[in-house]
């Protein structure tokens, strides 16, 4: 690959036909930190987090007061389940179409590695009507910032708080257990540690770097309290007494597991939601973490396994810098092992698509729905299946029969432009000095620009980066 093919494809999302080749690839990239949108039109079109949440509550209200039997009730649950579906797909067309045009092409790529790395997962009924929103209003105005606070917008964020129950977890010796002890006795009222867990195992340190599980639930009783505006337990109608902004971080003191907290050995002596954050802090700027944020950016940018000395220079770079994220991108682009001249990194199904249907020249999605396709591919957007998120390693995405659904998928999208691009010139446009002798032949020969154009798209130097 060429130093432009390179910036294009493994750093970007994709060229499209009238993408001038960048001169300096290098620099090319690193302008796009002035470029850069965090909420461009197509998001901003879609409802804030208030009103989602104000939406959501109004009609799961419904639901719970109809009576047992009554039909209103059974409309109203489907009513609830149409209206999450229909927010779930209006963002992921709006995330294809931010793509589509995106003026910082290789920010886009970052907004997707960073959703991925805080993943939640629209496969739990609660949190789909809020996925799309978690990367607009989480992931996104951060993507540029310091990891700390990236980290602390996600975590705060209703999608990951409803995601790993967090709204649910009450201090065991908080007063508002206590209170409700005295009024019922026989029932428990639980700690949840999936967040705490998520945090420290995925999110920020690693798996196995030296916590316990004791250090896990000493967390989780630092982080009762956090909670979710109108959705979180004792929440009710947004809007009620108490009840804070909906959809919005609220802290509740009541469900806050009084006393210090030791962690890893530090003792946490705040009180309130200031526990949660001082451990916050510390394990955003963590050696471990360091290591574990370095390791995964070096593994999506560069190889499936990331080359020791680019993980040291990339956790050094997060040291030194306290997490400041642009700081750490420019010390990958400036890495030699990210110009390596192979393609060792295979397209995910949503790279995939998102770089065919830019190669294309498409600029909008039209009537297209995005998310049927992407679930056909084998990568239902916001949808991983746990919250350790999708693999970014070809193995999990080069079985042949998701090849075959790619030859499936590219067959319509050329249908749409067959007749318009002749793919012979397009490859040398969107892959500079990759195309191979092979591939050059093989669409040559093609029977039609249609399937030239086909064979352009899952070639493999296309499915590559």
């Amino acid at each position: 690959m060429s130093e432009s093919a390179i910036a294009l494809n493994r750093f970007g999302i994709g060229a499209r036909p009238d993408d001038p080749a960048p001169t300096n690839p290098k620099r090319w990239l690193i302008d796009q930190f002035d470029r850069y949108e965090p909420r461009p039109a197509v998001w901003a079109a879609l409802p804030p987090i208030a009103q989602l949440a104000d939406d959501y509550a109004q009609v799961r209200m419904e639901v719970r007061q109809a009576p047992k039997d009554d039909p209103a009730k059974k409309d109203a649950r489907k009513e609830m389940r149409r209206d999450a579906r229909q927010n779930y797909q209006d963002a992921v067309n709006a995330r294809a179409a931010s793509a589509l045009t995106a003026a910082a092409p290789f920010v886009e790529r970052l907004v997707w590695f960073w959703a991925n790395h805080f993943a939640v997962s629209a496969d739990k009924a609660t949190v789909v009507p809020f996925a799309g929103n978690f990367e607009a209003e989480a992931i996104r105005p951060h993507v540029l910032g310091r990891f700390e606070d990236l980290l602390l917008a996600a975590e705060r964020h209703a999608a990951m708080m409803l995601y790993l129950d967090q709204a649910q977890s009450i201090g065991p010796d908080s007063i508002m257990a206590r209170r409700a002890a005295m009024n019922n006795p026989g029932r428990q009222r639980g700690l949840n540690e999936n967040l705490a867990r998520e945090i420290m195992e995925l999110h920020t340190l690693g798996v196995r770097t030296g916590y316990s599980q004791a250090d896990v639930t000493e967390f989780a009783r630092a982080l009762t309290g956090w909670s979710v505006g109108g959705l979180g337990r004792g929440g009710g109608r947004p809007g009620g007494p108490n009840q804070g902004d909906p959809g919005e971080y609220l802290f509740r003191p009541g469900l806050h597991e009084p006393g210090a907290r030791t962690i890893m050995g530090r003792s946490y002596t705040q009180v309130g939601e200031a526990q949660a954050e001082a451990i916050l802090h510390d394990l955003a700027v963590a050696p471990a973490t360091a290591r574990h944020i370095a390791t995964k950016l070096a593994r999506h940018f560069v190889a499936d396994d990331p080359p020791p000395a680019l993980v040291d220079r990339l956790s050094a770079a997060f040291l030194q810098s306290g997490g400041d994220l642009p700081k750490v991108y420019r010390v990958l682009i400036d890495a030699p092992e990210a110009w390596a001249a192979g393609a060792s990194k295979f397209k995910t199904p949503w790279e995939w698509s998102i770089s065919a249907m830019r190669g294309i020249g498409m600029r909008e999605i039209g009537q297209m729905q995005v998310a049927p396709m992407l679930n056909q591919l084998g990568q239902p957007v916001w949808r991983p299946g746990s919250p350790a998120g999708f693999d970014d390693v070809a193995a999990s995405w080069a079985a042949p029969d998701a090849l075959v659904r790619r030859v499936e998928v590219a067959q319509r999208f050329a249908q749409r432009v067959g007749d318009r691009l002749d793919a012979r010139k397009l490859g040398a446009t969107l892959m500079p000095g990759t195309i191979a002798p092979a591939t050059e032949q093989a669409i040559g020969r093609a029977e039609s620009p249609v399937t030239g154009l086909a064979l352009l798209l899952v070639s493999p130097e296309f499915q590559r980066r």
